[in-house]
Formats: structure tokens, C-alpha cells, sequence
């Protein structure tokens, strides 16, 4: 499996030191920011599995920020604040957040809240292929969640099973990041769509080849869906999102 990449918000630069060099020595990858610009920026650039947001960011509010995010985002979002009283809590859990944590913390006590927080995580709906229902559009290709429908450039609907449309979502949704064989057989064992066994190893090569032969216009010389040596594959393409409204 990957290593888990956290972001840490907070506009205080030592506690934003603090806190990624901590989730460093414990086996995270923890990114910084201190604006919601920054946030998105990263949210936009790879994969974000937890975000530690501090309630007051100089002239921004955590709180708008984590509800702005919760309209299009279902990543994990625990509140560090100094802010402790229950109504400034509850604002929080209002909000959309999955915990709430006062300063001064216990940097132990923390980093079991995160690990619960992303153990429970994984074990709901709240991958991004399944947040809300999207149009993807990648390579001139579309994927309509609505229909659950795939069209080639040429607007000809091409006929995907189960198994493989549920593969295009997890690649979809992390565009340009190396995924695992594990990795992608955990998502597809999550979204319910085959018996875990088959998920595994060769089995996850094989699904791999036959959504290559639909969606490659050379499928021995992939542009799309391409080898990651050493880790397992990459959906090589720029992909867009549609909300649904």
C-alpha cells in the first residue's frame, strides 16, 4: 500500500513545521499549506488522504474553507484549533468535519485520532469515485456517472463490464498518481464489484489488458493507462471533472 499523504493547514509556520515533521517520523508523507489556495493547489495535484485544518488561517476561516470543500471533497478533515468551547465544536462537526481536536495536543493523541480516523474512512463510500455523480472527460474520451455510460472520441458508447468501469473510476480519480496492484484491489474490493480474490496480483494485470484493449488506440503501446515500473500503473491523462449539480 501507499504512504499515506497528509495535509497540514495552519498559518503558524512552526506548528506547520511541527506537525509535517512529526507525521514524517510516523510513516506519513505531510504536506504544508496556509491558504485555501494552497490547499486546492494540492488537493489538485495529487492525492490527499487526510487534512489537519486549523480553524483561524490569518484572514480565513477554517470553517468556510472545510465547507466549501465538503461540496465537492469527501477527504477526511479533522480541526486542530485552540477554539475548544462546545458551540465552536459543534460549528465544526455542522460543517462536515470527522473530528475536532483543541490545542494544546498530545502529538500521540493526535496521530491515533488521525489513524482512526483514516482506518473508518476506508471503510465507507468515501472514495472519489463515488462522492457524488460526475462526468469525467479524459483524452476526448467521456465517462457519464450519471448513465454509467463510457463514449469514445468519436462519440461511439463502448460497452465496459462491471469490473472494468469500477477500475476506470479508481483510475479516474487519481489521475498521474503510480497506483499499486494492492491499492486498486482495495478499491475495487470497497466498491463491492467482485470477489476479493480475483482483486489480487495477475488477476488485477489481466483487468488492466482488457480495459486497455477498449480505451487504448494501441493497446501494446498504452498512452493512457501506462506501467509504472516498480510500483504498478498510471492513468497518464489529463482528466476532467463535471459536478453534478
Amino acid at each position: 500500500m501507499s504512504i499515506p499523504r497528509l495535509l497540514v493547514v495552519d498559518d503558524d509556520p512552526e506548528i506547520r513545521s511541527m506537525l509535517t515533521q512529526f507525521f514524517h517520523q510516523n510513516g506519513f508523507i505531510a504536506l504544508p499549506a496556509a491558504t485555501e489556495r494552497e490547499v486546492q493547489a494540492h488537493l489538485k495535484s495529487g492525492r490527499i488522504d487526510l487534512i489537519l485544518l486549523d480553524v483561524m488561517l490569518g484572514d480565513e476561516n477554517g470553517v468556510d474553507i472545510c465547507a466549501r470543500l465538503r461540496r465537492e471533497q469527501d477527504v477526511p478533515i479533522i480541526f486542530v484549533s485552540a477554539l475548544s468551547a462546545d458551540h465552536q465544536r459543534m460549528a465544526g462537526y455542522e460543517v462536515g468535519a470527522d473530528d475536532y481536536i483543541a490545542k494544546p495536543f498530545n502529538p500521540q493523541l493526535l496521530l491515533a485520532r488521525v489513524r482512526a480516523v483514516m482506518q473508518r474512512a476506508r471503510r465507507t463510500p468515501s472514495l472519489a469515485y463515488r462522492r457524488r455523480i460526475r462526468t469525467f472527460r479524459f483524452g476526448g474520451w467521456v465517462y457519464d456517472g450519471k448513465r454509467d455510460e463510457v463514449h469514445a472520441p468519436d462519440g461511439y458508447q463502448v460497452s465496459l463490464s462491471q469490473r472494468e468501469t469500477a477500475l476506470l473510476k479508481v483510475l479516474l480519480a487519481n489521475p498521474h498518481i503510480p497506483l499499486t496492484r494492492d491499492e486498486i484491489a482495495a478499491a475495487l474490493d470497497v466498491t463491492g464489484t467482485g470477489d476479493k480474490p480475483e482483486a489480487q496480483g495477475r488477476a488485477i494485470d489481466v483487468l488492466v489488458g482488457r480495459l486497455r484493449s477498449k480505451i487504448e488506440t494501441n493497446p501494446k503501446d498504452p498512452q493512457m493507462l501506462r506501467t509504472a515500473r516498480g510500483v504498478g500503473y498510471v492513468f497518464a491523462c489529463e482528466v476532467t471533472v463535471e459536478q453534478e449539480a
